[in-house]
């Protein structure tokens, strides 16, 4: 079940939610129609029943029945669209498979012999397990817009929605970034992943216990955001102990987007097919391009590691090793790019320091300067004039 955005935030501190009314009321009708369904096919399965059986067998076959429907619905909701209709073409074809292995079977003399009627049912129910796994497998794969009509309109018209791991909520420049507004759809946050979140934030070490912190105020800040939508979502997956796991089982269960700074996790996710979205590969891909050839003004900082080599950085972090200005540490050079050199970790530029490009720069800025004098002592005997006359 989806929470509010705003009673969702409960969970994040700890405090006891108060659930609102229209929440007891659905939980109630919930509880009333079930109850109500389970008591009626108990009652018409007990007075259906052979007259050899007694009233109260049937009408228990009967409960045990309905109880079973009402948990294969709770499953069956959760499935999206494209895996109920893989589900049902694959029932479908191990319904045919098994009528035609029927055929032959009677042809070999199934209806005398009981082997034979053994191995017909459980061709049958095999047959139709097995087309129903693999239909909602491949479910996946069905592109319904294709179809165009209503399932064309309800793909367009449905909400994108995005899960936001726990390392990018811990990273914070997920909230930067909803703040521009580039991000549209929803943002959905798992209880598994506020969990781990109010693990962090236990936890005795002070280092993960800021950073658990920080992350439950970032999620605050994002729902405080009025362009915002964030959701807290209440789905697990006990059968799934990795959280990485849960979040990609989710992310194909509601056909979405998993916003992640780990790298591991946006490996896995890919090779199960869903997409991702590396808030890294954003920064990397926004810093500025630098070519070959271009000239830029750096603050050297330190020596490298190779001889001779100076390290600077630009203002968005990136590293700029510089050949030749070991001896400039603590001052700021103009330097020509030599090569860049792009990484999954970042980006990292290599320059060359030349002494000629220094020297021609100092000309140019005393040519200016000596202009500018020259300006100045013009204009001199121009406003002297001026008075004179006045």
């Amino acid at each position: 079940m989806i929470q509010s955005r705003h009673t969702g935030f409960n969970a994040l501190s700890g405090a006891d939610r108060v659930p609102r009314i229209e929440g007891r009321e659905s939980v109630l009708d919930f509880i009333l129609f079930r109850c109500l369904f389970v008591f009626i096919l108990a009652v018409t399965v007990g007075y259906f029943s052979p007259p050899s059986a007694p009233f109260w067998a049937g009408a228990s076959g009967g409960a045990a029945i309905g109880v079973l429907a009402i948990l294969l619905e709770r499953r069956i909701a959760r499935i999206s669209l494209k895996r109920f209709f893989g589900i049902s073409a694959g029932v479908i074809a191990g319904l045919v498979c098994a009528a035609l292995l029927s055929l032959v079977l009677d042809r070999l003399g199934a209806n005398s012999s009981p082997v034979l009627r053994q191995v017909e049912v459980i061709s049958l129910v095999m047959l139709a397990y097995f087309g129903a796994v693999i239909g909602a497998e491949k479910g996946e794969l069905i592109n319904l817009a294709a179809f165009g009509g209503m399932f064309g309109a309800e793909s367009e018209s449905k909400p994108l929605q995005k899960i936001l791991d726990t390392s990018v909520i811990i990273d914070g420049r997920i909230a930067d970034i909803a703040d521009t507004g580039f991000l549209d759809g929803v943002l959905v946050v798992p209880q598994f992943v506020l969990h781990e979140l109010q693990m962090v934030a236990d936890s005795a070490d002070s280092m993960k216990r800021n950073r658990g912190r920080r992350g439950l105020d970032v999620l605050q800040r994002l729902q405080k955001m009025p362009n915002v939508n964030v959701q807290i979502v209440s789905e697990d997956f006990p059968q799934v102990r990795e959280v990485d796991m849960k979040l990609i089982e989710l992310a194909r269960l509601y056909n979405a987007k998993i916003i992640t700074n780990d790298f591991n996790l946006n490996k896995v996710a890919h090779v199960r097919g869903v997409a991702v979205l590396n808030i890294n590969e954003l920064a990397n891909s926004l810093k500025p391009i630098v070519l070959p050839g271009e000239q830029m003004r750096v603050f050297i900082q330190k020596e490298g590691k190779e001889y001779n080599q100076g390290v600077a950085y630009l203002d968005d972090g990136t590293m700029v090793v510089v050949d030749n200005a070991r001896r400039l540490i603590s001052k700021t050079v103009d330097v020509t790019v030599t090569s860049v050199l792009q990484t999954t970790a970042g980006k990292m530029i290599f320059g060359k320091y030349d002494e000629r490009l220094q020297t021609t720069a100092a000309v140019a800025g005393g040519s200016a300067a000596a202009s500018q004098l020259v300006e100045r002592r013009e204009m001199l005997p121009r406003r002297e004039e001026a008075v004179g006359e006045n």
